[in-house]
């Protein structure tokens, strides 16, 4: 499952895949192919409706994808409306699951006195 192209997203949420069917949507981690120094492109989404955009930039190595699987409703939000399953989205940059279990992931260690660093940035737009 590559979103290499633009597409739906509520059109593949019930698609006959198995790890759509384990976390009930998306719940996965996405490697960035042009992680590296420096900021990098990790998610672009548009609402052809309103003409919104996102793009999403960040000096992580990947980022989790999750589509709102487990709101019910019992949230409430902006004007006394409530989130009903897969009514937004995440788009959380980070390192992969597991690294610290996985020497070819790259490198969550931070040892005492070291700090960490990381920069990610949503840039919001309107196409006409």
């Amino acid at each position: 499952m590559i979103f290499a192209s633009r597409l739906r997203l509520a059109r593949r949420f019930h698609d006959p895949n198995e790890q759509l069917k384990i976390g009930s949507g998306y719940d996965h981690n996405w490697v960035l192919n042009d992680a590296g120094e420096g900021l990098h492109v990790a998610a672009k989404a548009f609402d052809p409706t309103s003409g919104r955009t996102l793009t999403e930039t960040t000096t992580q190595p990947g980022v989790q994808f999750y589509s709102g699987n487990f709101l019910d409703g019992t949230k409430t939000g902006k004007y006394g409306v409530t989130y009903q399953k897969y009514a937004g989205f995440c788009l959380e940059t980070q390192h992969f699951p597991d690294s610290p279990n996985e020497p070819k992931f790259p490198s969550t260690l931070l040892k005492p006195g070291q700090t960490m660093h990381s920069e990610t940035v949503f840039t919001f737009g309107v196409k006409p």
